[in-house]
Formats: structure tokens, C-alpha cells, sequence
């Protein structure tokens, strides 16, 4: 990939290269658990909560960007969505990856 631009295509997996095999554990884990029909969501504070577990510090997975994983996910055939509150809405954040179509 060196000396040229990169490839929308590329994204996912050249993210996923740089991210702790703890963080794609963790995703793996909570999508089997949580998959019911063609779909698992799952709260962040879950994954957070399960990245730290597997010895990853709070202050890593927020600094350095390691729950967005959605360009990984979808390179493999994922469609994921990510849901945040607004700042004047009060729930928590959720992870939903569905089987593409």
C-alpha cells in the first residue's frame, strides 16, 4: 500500500491492523452472544467493560480510537450502526451489526 492512496476498500483492514486482537475479542464476543435473528446489539459500556477484562486500560481504548471498529466490521460484511445519545438525551450508547444483504 506504500507510496499510493488508499482505497475506500482498504479502510477497514488496514484499521483492523492496528487495533489489539483484545479489541476484536471483545466485538466477537458480545455479537455471538447477542445475535438474535440477523442482528446483535449490544451497549458500549458492554464492550468497554469486556475490552478491560482482557487487560486493555480505559484511557487506550478512548485515546486511541479503539471502538471504531465499524470500517473493520464492514469490510468482513457487516453493516454496523452506532447510536449516541445527543447532548440533551440521556440513554446509553449502542452497537447494532446486521448480516448484509
Amino acid at each position: 500500500m506504500s507510496g499510493k492512496p488508499i482505497r475506500p476498500a482498504d479502510v477497514g483492514e488496514l484499521k483492523a491492523e492496528n487495533f489489539p486482537a483484545e479489541v476484536f475479542d471483545a466485538f466477537n464476543e458480545l455479537i455471538a452472544a447477542e445475535f438474535v435473528g440477523n442482528s446483535a446489539t449490544f451497549r458500549q459500556d458492554e464492550v468497554v467493560k469486556l475490552m478491560k477484562s482482557k487487560g486493555l486500560s480505559s484511557r487506550d481504548i478512548f485515546d486511541k480510537g479503539w471502538l471504531n471498529v465499524e470500517a473493520a466490521y464492514t469490510a468482513v460484511g457487516w453493516v454496523v450502526e452506532y447510536d449516541k445519545p445527543a447532548y440533551n438525551e440521556d440513554y446509553p450508547a449502542t452497537f447494532t451489526f446486521k448480516k448484509k444483504k
